[in-house]
């Protein structure tokens, strides 16, 4: 047994990042304190806030970035089918029915 995540197959994590993540963030401050200092210029440390946050990791799997993609997804770009009815105990065809609908909207 491992003292490591997941017996060594999940990432590394530190504070709420992995360490990927915490390495990049640790450098854009780094440059973006230099160009704040030299140029007067806060939009990479901006830039870097806004990575920050977004490649947060919520219990270990997720990050922010992720669920705002699923969102997306789910209110945008995926239609959302629903078929209401009362099922007749009688008839016992109905979910073939229900996937000879979907099959037949998906050919055009």
């Amino acid at each position: 047994m491992y003292i490591y995540p997941e017996n060594l197959k999940g990432k590394s994590t530190m504070f709420l990042w992995t360490l990927r993540d915490m390495l990049i963030i640790i450098i854009g401050a780094v440059l973006s304190a230099v160009f704040a200092a030299a140029l007067d210029w806060i939009v990479p440390g901006v830039m870097v806030g806004v990575f920050a946050f977004l490649t947060l990791r919520i219990d270990n799997e997720l990050n922010i970035s992720d669920y705002i993609r699923f969102a997306f997804r789910f209110f945008v770009t995926t239609q959302q089918i629903f078929y209401w009815r009362f099922v007749d105990d009688k008839n016992e065809n109905w979910k073939e029915e229900i996937y000879q609908r979907r099959n037949r909207r998906q050919k055009y």
